[in-house]
């Protein structure tokens, strides 16, 4: 397991812009669970590694 000081925390902007989605898409995925955030004060930071791990889950088939 990673110490906490080697871990990118990085904001639900820098993730929206590298997941390529709006940012209210990342607070969705936040609040139902499916991209472990972590709160500081107001806002939310996303581990780097769990929007790698996001990335890489297949896509829900739409239809």
């Amino acid at each position: 397991m990673p110490e906490l000081s080697d871990v990118r925390f990085m904001t639900v902007a820098e993730v929206a812009e590298v997941m390529r989605v709006s940012k209210m898409t990342v607070y969705r995925l936040v609040h139902a669970g499916e991209l472990p955030a972590v709160r500081f004060g107001r806002s939310y930071r996303v581990a780097e590694s769990a929007v790698t791990e996001a990335m890489q889950r297949p896509a829900a088939d739409v239809g």
